[in-house]
């Protein structure tokens, strides 16, 4: 997958964007592969939060292809934004190349850390491999992500795909990323689970 840079948050009117700020940090499920930028979960949860008269500014920082590892490599990036809340979603493309779970859970431990330290409040988002990965493999990834939200006590959406993946219309041909009819329900997923931390 390629890589991308995130856009949201490099617009001189989103550096001028006085709310305070969410960030949806990931992979290309966050960044919108395949879709408008203007259709990606992010842009969605950003109409559902206005919609509902909630003030935040939400930034896109999804690059398309990120492992867990390159998540860390620019979470300062994400830290620079001074973030209320950051909803992490990453460890897709790490399972994807069958990256040993020790290291890609060793990651995300450090990225929610590090976000927590910042001051953010993080929210958990994870995602499962198709069945070929074999029945080991998949039960110990999987566990991974409500291991870390115990640990850090963190809010978890078990599966960002949820009443989105096998939906007929809400997922694209390659059978991983959503259509923009799904990522609206991602975001609707997203807010649900964002919704304890919002303040009006």
């Amino acid at each position: 997958m390629p890589a991308t840079t995130p856009h949201a948050a490099l617009t001189p009117s989103a550096s001028a964007d006085t709310r305070p700020a969410l960030v949806c940090f990931g992979d290309s499920l966050t960044a919108g592969l395949g879709v408008d930028p203007t259709e990606s979960y992010p842009a969605d949860l950003q109409r559902l939060l206005n919609a509902q008269g909630y003030r935040y500014h939400v930034i896109n920082a999804g690059i398309s292809g990120d492992t867990t590892k390159d998540g860390l490599d620019r979470i300062q990036f994400v830290l620079d934004r001074h973030p209320q809340i950051v909803v992490v979603e990453f460890g897709g493309n790490d399972g994807l190349r069958g990256l040993p779970i020790q290291q890609t859970q060793a990651n995300l431990s450090s990225i929610i850390a590090q976000l927590q330290k910042g001051g953010a409040q993080v929210v958990l988002a994870g995602i499962t491999l198709p069945p070929d990965y074999g029945p080991d493999y998949i039960q110990s990834f999987d566990a991974m992500y409500p291991a870390l939200a115990r640990r850090y006590h963190v809010r978890l959406l078990p599966f960002l795909l949820q009443k989105v993946y096998g939906v007929p219309g809400d997922m694209q041909g390659d059978g991983i990323h959503p259509t923009a009819q799904g990522d609206r329900q991602v975001a609707r997923n997203v807010e649900t689970l964002l919704r304890p931390l919002l303040r009006r």
